[in-house]
């Protein structure tokens, strides 16, 4: 018998008191602590919302994260100045057709990667302290980052597209290791960036960071592979 299961992917709407402390705390309105109390009321709303709808696998609604991706800029120095626009560019599609982003024109990692903290580490804790349901946590994969890699702009730092994602792919395996540490047993990969390939204008863009076709099809998955190694204890999902 087949058995399926259903989760949230990861984010949730942020609720509008969040946003607007984000805002505030931004500005200076808002101490840390009061912001801190704000952010953890929307993370124990998120995980109620999941619990009540009978989910067995919840996640903290991703609340303390500007983009599902933008814990890594914010806990790894090197990467420069980095705003939401880093992570949205590109065409998105509602109702009204088509909006067009365009790809910030100086984004590129400047520096050699540092380490100030764990990415998603004291994410995983509070929620697994807020549920006694599966708690699940989101890292994004790494070929995700060669949108950060220019050939005008990160040369001096890391010379190829190769040696930036190695350096990511070690980032990403050492928080797996901290995840695993503390418990984690359902660990989601974000976006590897396979389907992208698919459409052809999208598909010469990441060519030009120096990978054929083919080297994303391989490279990638080994690298994915790189950081979910060895870890018997955790069941990893891929959102694709």
């Amino acid at each position: 018998m087949i058995q399926a299961h259903a989760d949230v992917i990861g984010s949730l709407l942020r609720p509008p008191e969040l946003l607007k402390a984000q805002e505030n705390v931004a500005n200076g309105r808002l101490s840390r602590s009061e912001f801190a109390e704000i952010e953890n009321r929307a993370v124990e709303e998120a995980i109620s919302l999941q619990e009540n709808a009978g989910l067995e696998i919840v996640t903290d609604g991703e609340m303390r994260r500007q983009s599902f991706q933008s814990q890594m800029t914010a806990a790894i120095s090197g990467f420069g100045k980095v705003d939401l626009d880093a992570f949205l560019w590109g065409d998105w599609h509602d109702e009204q057709g088509i909006h067009r982003k365009r790809r910030p024109r100086r984004l590129g990692v400047v520096e050699r990667l540092k380490p100030v903290r764990y990415l998603s580490a004291d994410e995983f804790s509070y929620l697994a302290k807020k549920t006694k349901r599966i708690p699940k946590i989101t890292i994004p994969s790494p070929s995700l980052w060669a949108n950060f890699w220019s050939p005008r702009y990160s040369r001096r730092a890391y010379p190829t597209l190769d040696a930036f994602l190695a350096d990511i792919a070690g980032i990403l395996r050492d928080e797996v290791s901290e995840l695993a540490r503390s418990g984690a047993t359902y660990i989601q990969i974000d976006a590897p960036h396979y389907c992208l390939l698919l459409d052809p204008r999208t598909r010469a863009f990441y060519e030009t960071r120096g990978w054929s076709l083919n080297q994303w099809l391989s490279l990638g998955v080994e690298l994915d592979n790189t950081i979910v190694a060895d870890f018997p204890n955790v069941t990893f999902g891929f959102h694709l």
